[in-house]
């Protein structure tokens, strides 16, 4: 129902909603408290200095050895594992190609990886007072630092995964453009400036912006971004 406003007329709305930066609450809170969410990511850092430093005793030297292969395992090398297991699981089914099977793996992982850090916010367990509701998982990493190690082995994996499945797939038209759309879809999202919000995500509707004179209410992209 269309609803006339009486008075003075609202400013025309813009379809684009720039969403406002963390408050100071919560960047205290993100401060006070470590995210166990994101911090597996730099697992790697941290084991690497204490080896150094305490480098000279042989048990330490056993425990952190052993350390850094299960952090690398969960951080890194579980992309790759996951990626051979699709490839596995996508050629035992009967009638699946080569091609097929290597653009499904593609899919899969582009798909898995979008909804684990850039779709789902917040954090599975409740450890810091809600600081982290607004952030996605791609957002917690590193303080929401650009171009560390972590996130240009996450940036570079997609990558790698595209050109392997347009090289096997005999760089078919169709299986490429297929892979292509699937890889912008996790690559974008990471690209600095774009931010929080975006693609299907970004696209909410603002029950406070309506168009002048009427109660329509307009659909809004929100982004935001992380200096």
């Amino acid at each position: 129902m269309i609803d006339f406003k009486v008075g003075r007329k609202r400013r025309s709305s813009s379809l684009i909603y720039h969403e406002p930066p963390e408050t100071i609450e919560h960047m205290s809170d993100q401060a006070a408290l470590p995210n166990l969410n994101a911090n597996w990511v730099n697992a790697k850092g941290q084991l690497r200095t204490t080896l150094t430093s305490y480098g000279f005793l042989w048990g330490t030297i056993l425990m952190i050895t052993t350390d850094i292969f299960m952090y690398l395992i969960g951080a890194w090398t579980i992309h790759l594992v996951l990626i051979i297991c699709l490839k596995i699981l996508f050629n035992i089914i009967p009638g699946i190609s080569q091609e097929t099977s290597w653009t499904l793996t593609n899919i899969s992982y582009m798909f898995g990886s979008f909804l684990m850090f850039h779709w789902v916010r917040g954090v599975p367990f409740e450890f810091n007072a809600g600081a982290y509701d607004n952030l996605n998982m791609w957002e917690q990493i590193d303080n929401g630092a650009q171009y560390t190690p972590a996130k240009k082995f996450l940036l570079s994996v997609p990558i790698l995964l595209f050109l392997l499945s347009t090289h096997y797939t005999h760089y078919d038209l169709t299986y490429f453009t297929i892979n292509f759309l699937a890889v912008l879809g996790v690559v974008i999202p990471k690209l600095p400036y774009v931010g929080l919000s975006y693609l299907l995500e970004t696209l909410q509707v603002l029950t406070d912006t309506e168009s002048p004179n009427t109660g329509w209410t307009l659909f809004s992209f929100s982004r935001r971004s992380i200096a």
